[in-house]
């Protein structure tokens, strides 16, 4: 932590709407820790920083930790005062040490302090939560979101990479791997069971909660399955399901999530909005997402509109990220010339997510006081997705990607939905081209291409100059080669 005392308080302050529920700041030895909590598991009891018995460390944690009643089960003989699913993450590290965290599933961030000195941080192997840290000398500092950091930081301000830990004695240390070695599967049926019961088991680990949960539901494949079973899940617990969509109005998006909910019995909602109300929450949007990429900017803002409708009625959403690169269902990929390539570039996919899509999807729900949870990313689901060949995610006859995955739930959802052809979020939902237009007439050079942002690189088009430019003016001092990414094309 930094000698400045007053940088922690300030810059737990700029975070308050990812944890609208409470508080809660400990200092542990030369550490400070800060966490803002959004009540999920344990809501009487689980506020956060978690102190063990001894008083001598402090953890905090950002995310869920699925496997948290297993891990407690072993560390029989150790002192838990809440039910909280995060407080197994101290407990972890006091029995385990660091390497402790390689034990934890689920999505996380975490940081553990004790009164000598010692600071343990780490995150889960996705990346599904963020971790930004900006050092100088001894001073060391952690958190959520670029926007956190004083302006005198934001130029030290690097990603910390997921599926490692730090300590001021170790450095960072890989303890995860995302790439799986092993036999492939061997036939068509078994890869189709492989994946179902994968899938099931996921959704079903990310039901943990003791509040409202819900869908994001675009009426697309991978979101369409998530609902699915989690609506199967819900019944049997005697509940009905919520989900939610948005769209302008009559689009596809809209009309087709309308179908699954219906068909699955959801308790449906959704979100009409316009051109006009997206061009006007660009500059809103470009701030929560903490990027100038065009392609996430103009599929966060339907995002944007969606989490602020979940969020008024649960505090939980699953959603169906991480399919398309676990599949194969972006377009670009049925140009690459072979399997090893195919393969290759998924694995590369999945391990970027944290700066693309996964980012886009943890800011706009978080802006909100809302967790989305992504059941395509457990780990397990990884590793089954790894042995399918890659050959078996080509398109099929008909065209349609991902055709392993359809098949593996077929009678899940009537056949027009199940096979029905994939639209990017944004485009299925509406408004992709109006909110280009919109960007690129505001960007307003006559000779765009001669148009600088200080300290960002040279725009590819004038609507990512557009979104150059109000990054800029929230997020004055970052560098962005050290935390933002970008797809090929803008």
């Amino acid at each position: 932590m930094a000698a400045d005392s007053n940088i922690g308080p300030r810059m737990l302050a700029r975070l308050g709407h990812r944890g609208p529920d409470g508080t809660g700041t400990a200092a542990v030895g030369a550490t400070w820790l800060g966490h803002t909590r959004l009540s999920i598991v344990d809501v009487a009891g689980g506020a956060q920083p978690f102190t063990g018995s001894d008083g001598r460390r402090s953890a905090v944690c950002n995310g869920e930790i699925y496997n948290h009643r297993e891990l407690a089960a072993s560390l029989d003989g150790r002192t838990f005062a809440t039910a909280s699913d995060s407080e197994v993450v101290l407990h972890a590290v006091a029995a385990w040490g660091p390497a402790g965290v390689a034990e934890l599933r689920g999505m996380f961030a975490c940081c553990v302090a004790d009164a000598g000195g010692g600071l343990v941080a780490a995150r889960d192997p996705v990346g599904i939560k963020p971790l930004y840290w900006a050092r100088r000398g001894e001073q060391t500092l952690f958190a959520s979101e670029l926007a956190a950091f004083d302006v005198e930081w934001r130029p030290d301000v690097e990603v910390f990479p997921p599926g490692h830990y730090w300590t001021p004695d170790t450095g960072l240390v890989r303890y995860a791997t995302l790439e799986v070695s092993g036999p492939e599967l061997t036939t068509w049926d078994e890869a189709k069971a492989q994946v179902r019961s994968t899938l099931i088991t996921a959704v079903h680990r990310r039901m943990m909660s003791d509040v409202g949960i819900g869908v994001f539901l675009s009426g697309g494949l991978d979101s369409s399955l998530v609902a699915a079973i989690a609506a199967r899940a819900a019944r049997e617990r005697g509940e009905r399901l919520p989900s939610f969509a948005v769209g302008l109005a009559d689009s596809p998006d809209l009309v087709a999530a309308r179908a699954v909910a219906k068909h699955l019995d959801l308790e449906h909602h959704e979100r009409v909005y316009t051109v006009e109300e997206a061009a006007a929450n660009v500059d809103q949007v470009v701030a929560v997402t903490e990027s100038y990429e065009p392609s996430l900017v103009r599929s966060a803002v339907p995002n944007f509109f969606l989490a602020e409708l979940a969020a008024r009625h649960v505090k939980v959403v699953q959603t169906g990220e991480g399919a398309d690169e676990l599949f194969a269902g972006y377009d670009y990929l049925r140009d690459l010339g072979d399997t090893d390539e195919l393969r290759a570039e998924l694995v590369r996919s999945v391990a970027g997510l944290h700066n693309l899509n996964l980012q886009r999807c943890d800011r706009v729900t978080m802006a909100h006081g809302l967790e989305a949870r992504v059941p395509f990313l457990d780990l397990d689901m990884i590793a089954v997705a790894q042995r399918v060949p890659a050959a078996w995610k080509l398109p099929g006859d008909q065209g349609q990607e991902k055709r392993l995955l359809r098949d593996a739930f077929s009678g899940w959802l009537p056949e027009h939905l199940l096979w029905r052809r994939k639209a990017q979020f944004g485009d299925g939902a509406g408004g992709t081209e109006a909110l280009r237009e919109y960007a690129t007439a505001a960007a307003g050079d006559a000779d765009w291409e001669a148009a600088r942002v200080d300290g960002l690189p040279p725009p590819r088009s004038r609507e990512e100059l557009a979104f150059q430019r109000i990054f800029a003016r929230h997020l004055s001092g970052i560098r962005p080669e050290r935390v933002l990414a970008r797809f090929p094309t803008a």
